[in-house]
């Protein structure tokens, strides 16, 4: 599930399993788990890994593939060592 901090807008992605029941009674049910354990739906409280804010939305699911522009490089962007060279002459004087 993708996520985006309020704060600083880092955008993170988490990964959950649901695992839905049903009671004899016919009332269902839902469990999360992330690596294994028990844990709230993320709406009721995701924190973010870069800032430590506690408000942060959602996206849909597929949300981030569609729109890879929005995850951020693993690695820092090298600058590009080229000289800009403005399109103006220089003056003659």
């Amino acid at each position: 599930m993708p996520f985006e901090c309020r704060g600083c807008w880092h955008v993170w992605e988490e990964d959950y399993v649901v695992r839905r029941s049903e009671d004899d009674h016919g009332n269902e049910g839902e469990v999360w788990l992330r690596a294994g354990l028990r844990v709230p739906p993320p709406s009721s409280g995701a924190l973010c890994p870069h800032c430590g804010c506690e408000h942060a939305t959602t996206f849909p699911d597929g949300y981030l593939a569609r729109h890879p522009e929005l995850i951020p490089p693993a690695e820092p962007v090298v600058p590009d060592a080229t000289p800009l060279l403005s399109p103006v002459p220089r003056p003659l004087y």
